[in-house]
């Protein structure tokens, strides 16, 4: 009962802080203008990360206390969640912020999982039962690299109404299974607390949304999604569970992957915005932001059934 505890009281703090970050956003002044690049049509609030963040840590330490995860989560998530409200401060004065900055953000941040003892240990061979470890050198590497890949990912795909919310509670309940199968009941009070924060959230922010979550929201879901994946299933990986994290936040890479190789053809720059995006492709196909939306979400859903298929057959 302790993970329904969990989820309600996530979902009913982040149900009452959006209101509040939305109204103080419209007061200053913090909001997302339109322009040739954005779907929406109005100023719409900013702020939504502030709520994401405070339901997800809040929950985390009320119900767990002060741990290592918890101290990972809460570092690197409010460093993210600062430079994001830096950017979006930009975005809502019509201008750009400095892609460096955020990158010496994003790359500290990455290493924080490995200073608080969180990092990738190894994986099993796959020719046989024998385990693969990694010096700590690797182990540090290996983390960082799929932390700092998570971060820019979840933000990659958040373009449209309810897109990274919506796929963050598909993912983040998937994680959630995979850890009651690990028998891993800290990483699943987090990923459930970030799905009770995402279904909250997703109230204000499905089609037609009423706030975004800004970068600061999608780069602190990334770095949780990525944190409790590595302390959930990839510790110490068996080759083929290597696969479990990946199909359950298959949208973010998926998306990733094809946008690089498109950006690649092209001959763009692989940071700069652009509409190249798979849920850009997909409406400029016909398909409405709702409908776009809701096609993502059942890819989210096969490659998450998949992954826990795979966890059951391993088991």
């Amino acid at each position: 009962m302790i993970y329904l505890y969990a989820l309600v009281f996530a979902f009913t703090l982040v149900i009452v802080l959006v209101p509040i970050v939305r109204v103080a956003a419209l007061r200053f002044g913090f909001v997302d203008k339109p322009s040739r690049r954005k779907i929406h049509s109005e100023p719409i609030p900013l702020s939504g990360g502030v709520a994401l963040f405070a339901g997800v840590m809040v929950t985390s330490f009320v119900f767990m206390g002060d741990i290592p995860l918890f101290r990972t989560l809460l570092i690197g998530g409010a460093l993210l969640v600062l430079i994001g409200l830096v950017d979006d401060g930009f975005k809502s004065r019509a201008l750009e912020f400095p892609v460096w900055p955020r990158l010496i953000v994003y790359i500290g941040v990455a290493l924080i999982p490995w200073w608080q003892g969180i990092t990738i240990q190894g994986v099993s061979s796959p020719s046989s039962s024998s385990m693969i470890l990694f010096s700590p050198a690797w182990a540090a590497f290996f983390t960082a690299l799929w932390v700092f890949a998570l971060i820019n990912m979840m933000n990659f795909i958040d373009g449209i109404d309810g897109l990274a919310s919506g796929v963050s509670v598909i993912s983040s309940m998937t994680l959630f299974a995979a850890s009651l199968l690990g028998n891993q009941s800290l990483t699943a009070l987090v990923t459930v607390a970030l799905a009770g924060s995402c279904l909250a959230f997703l109230a204000y922010n499905f089609h037609p949304a009423r706030i975004f979550m800004g970068d600061a929201g999608a780069t602190f879901l990334g770095f949780t999604l990525a944190v409790t994946s590595v302390e959930g299933t990839l510790k110490g990986a068996t080759f083929l569970s290597l696969f479990v994290p990946m199909l359950a936040l298959g949208v973010p890479i998926m998306d990733t992957a094809i946008v690089f190789t498109r950006r690649l053809l092209e001959g763009k720059g692989l940071h700069r915005a652009d509409n190249l995006h798979t849920h850009h492709s997909l409406m400029k196909w016909g398909l409405t932001q709702v409908q776009t939306v809701s096609f993502l979400y059942l890819v989210a859903a096969v490659f998450s059934l998949l992954s826990i298929v795979i966890l059951l057959a391993l088991r």
